[in-house]
């Protein structure tokens, strides 16, 4: 199990094969990269993070655990990072492995339900319109609720 909470860009494609290498025995892995985005209706430029590394790591390795043990994981990695971010770069990946595809994907889900809505990240966007700070999606809230 791993967390990491960097201000260094990643290769999600590196990340994965490096995952996998060390997943002996499992029948299934799921990786989701998400990246800042960016569209037409709504542009941004950057994407500011903010958090307290310690805090944010002792959390989401929490959630990790959690995760392992309430899907019989064999392995899990979040990478999140903070800083300053352009539109396109990776920004969070989940990855996980188990036994039967499933699990896999709940694990991964439950994971990112956790990301969006309580994990310790502060997010400002900036584009032509301004800097504003993201605030919480009522569908995010619902997403983590089918978890309770």
């Amino acid at each position: 199990m791993s967390v990491r909470v960097t201000t260094d860009a990643f290769d999600p494609g590196a990340e994965t094969n490096s995952f996998l290498a060390a997943g002996k025995g499992a029948g299934a892995a799921v990786t989701f990269t998400g990246m800042v985005r960016s569209s037409p209706d709504a542009p941004i430029t950057t994407l500011s993070l903010e958090c307290y590394p310690e805090l944010a790591i002792n959390q989401l390795s929490a959630m990790l655990a959690t995760a392992t043990a309430r899907f019989d994981l064999l392995a899990a990695t979040i990478i999140h990072r903070y800083g300053v971010l352009r539109a396109g770069e990776p920004i969070v990946q989940v990855m996980t492995l188990s036994a039967h595809r499933r699990a896999a994907f709940q694990g991964a889900e439950f994971l990112m339900d956790y990301l969006k809505t309580d994990a310790p990240f502060w997010k400002q966007e900036s584009g032509p319109d301004g800097t504003r700070w993201v605030a919480a999606k009522g569908d995010d809230d619902a997403a983590k609720a089918r978890w309770d």
